[in-house]
């Protein structure tokens, strides 16, 4: 099932801080190839949660290989193209299994469970995927013979956490909680829980793992910055990271989602191209792309950095959740409901009408903040920390839901980025947090406004 845990889903329990963000076009990854003899050859558990970026290409969760050519390769994937849960054991597909389930849902995060014991006389018990604590069904089950030896974290391999062994499928997104247990075929219970609260609701949520990891368990939290790949489990059995660096560590967990672009909405190929866990829009075209949450209620606050000098790229709010084309004007779509800023100008649009506020000037670099009040239907639009200009047109009712939005441009070999920031950038933000404490922003939060994300908007959308 899809999951987008809310506040409440958390309250009173395990919170997650941290997560880290993949990002394939910088070729990120975890490694780590020296390890002891590990507590057992056959039988261990993987668990994970993640929350995609990309949909196009095989994405590797973690790989280990030897032999040539990998003759004991042993690695789970998400499948190219169609988001299917695969495990491969033996080198070579020698042995697979592949979910029936697609996961392809790029603003939830899912909890993956892998569970391996080859020492079971039931095939189909020898190897069990979990998700979001629910065995999952096969399209195919080839499992190994039993008693087959595994070669994943142990020695002298090349071992890999966000990358296949020649450098290829690097998974594009969000991973947090990541454990590693040697020596026991574990269920999804031991690291999550339906929220205890409220029982009915069916929500998959994070607890604390509180049992034995094993000689060469390890348990990822992403929480030391200076050392992304930092094993908490006692053992020390810490990865190194590979082009990644601390702006990749994150605040958007699988127990506070944020906000970001929306990729399957902007995945039909003739959208921006999206990157750095979706929250950077750029492309050689003139392309429009919303975000994955929309609000029609509440104070809600987020940041921009423009990145080019195309005059004519726009910053703003939507209320077209497909947001594809940015040149629509007044009356083409009666539909269309639109503030934003570029660097020469902000602009109101409305069904039938355009007005334009002389007097601004942004530069190439420059931070536009958006305070949108839905309650009393104004959109307070900000550049480096200062007020310029505030759309009182928007409709105060709250029978209108928006989303964040970009047009970026290009012309003539120039083109513009849009780097957001809903409370988790992907820069180095400025420390300033939103009235409830979450998020790092560039300036001041204006007194009252939320960063989108699902703790604040369980209590404050």
């Amino acid at each position: 099932m899809p999951l987008i845990l809310a506040s409440n889903s958390a309250s009173g329990g395990y919170n997650v801080a941290n997560s880290l963000r993949f990002n394939s076009g910088s070729s990120d990854y975890l490694s780590k190839n020296s390890w002891a003899t590990a507590t057992s050859d056959k039988i261990f558990t993987y668990s994970t949660w993640v929350k995609r970026s990309q949909l196009a290409n095989t994405e590797r969760l973690f790989g280990a290989y030897a032999g040539s050519p990998q003759v004991y390769s042993c690695d789970l994937s998400f499948t190219s193209n169609n988001g299917y849960i695969e495990f491969t054991f033996g080198g070579a597909s020698a042995y697979d299994i592949v979910t029936n389930a697609m996961y392809r849902d790029t603003s939830a995060w899912y909890h993956v469970v892998l569970a391996v014991d080859t020492t079971q006389a039931t095939a189909s018990n020898r190897i069990i995927i979990y998700v979001n604590g629910t065995v999952q069904t096969l399209q195919t089950a080839n499992y190994p013979p039993q008693n087959t030896t595994y070669q994943v974290f142990r020695n002298n391999n090349a071992n890999l956490i966000g990358s296949a062994w020649n450098g290829g499928a690097y998974y594009t997104g969000y991973m947090s909680e990541t454990y590693f247990i040697d020596g026991q075929q574990l269920t999804p219970s031991s690291f999550g829980q339906t929220d205890p609260s409220v029982p009915s609701s069916g929500i998959w949520q994070p607890k604390a793992y509180t049992g034995s990891f094993g000689t060469n368990g390890f348990y990822l939290q992403f929480k030391n910055s200076a050392a992304l790949g930092t094993d908490s489990s006692g053992n020390g059995n810490t990865f190194t990271a590979n082009n990644l660096t601390s702006v990749d560590q994150s605040t958007d967990t699988c127990t506070n989602n944020f906000c970001t672009l929306n990729f399957i909405q902007n995945g039909n190929g003739s959208t921006s191209t999206l990157t750095e866990g979706n929250l950077v829009a750029g492309t050689a075209d003139n392309k429009g792309c919303s975000a994955t949450f929309g609000v029609n209620r509440g104070k809600w606050f987020f940041e921009v950095k423009n990145v080019g000098t195309q005059t004519n790229a726009r910053f703003g709010v939507s209320n077209r959740a497909n947001e594809q084309d940015g040149d629509v004007s007044p009356g083409a779509n009666t539909a269309s409901i639109r503030s934003y800023v570029s660097l020469n100008n902000s602009k109101n649009y409305t069904a039938s009408s355009e007005v334009t506020n002389a007097g601004f000037v942004g530069t190439n670099g420059a931070i536009f903040g958006f305070a949108l009040d839905l309650d009393n239907g104004t959109l307070g639009r900000y550049v480096n920390g200062s007020l310029i200009s505030t759309d009182t047109t928007l409709p105060s009712d709250n029978s209108i839901t928006f989303f964040p939005y970009t047009f970026v441009t290009y012309n003539a070999g120039n083109w513009n980025q849009a780097q957001f920031n809903f409370g988790s950038p992907m820069y180095a933000g400025g420390g300033y947090a939103d009235a409830a404490g979450f998020g790092n922003f560039s300036y001041a939060v204006p007194a009252g406004y939320y960063s989108l994300c699902t703790k604040n908007l369980a209590n404050f959308g």
